[in-house]
């Protein structure tokens, strides 16, 4: 009983770690796709512009 608040403050340490990590992984997988995702946005609306 004496560790019981540690281990509720290690849980809460654990959950932001794997939330910083999951942003980590968002943001680099935008930086990568970001481009590809910006090319198809502007194919698509310079073909709708020549209808």
């Amino acid at each position: 009983m004496l560790f019981s608040p540690q281990e509720k403050g290690q849980g809460l340490v654990e959950y932001a770690l794997i939330l910083v990590l999951v942003a980590i992984v968002v943001f680099v997988a935008l930086l990568i796709l970001g481009p590809i995702i910006g090319n198809v946005f502007s194919k698509l609306n310079s073909s709708l512009i020549a209808i």
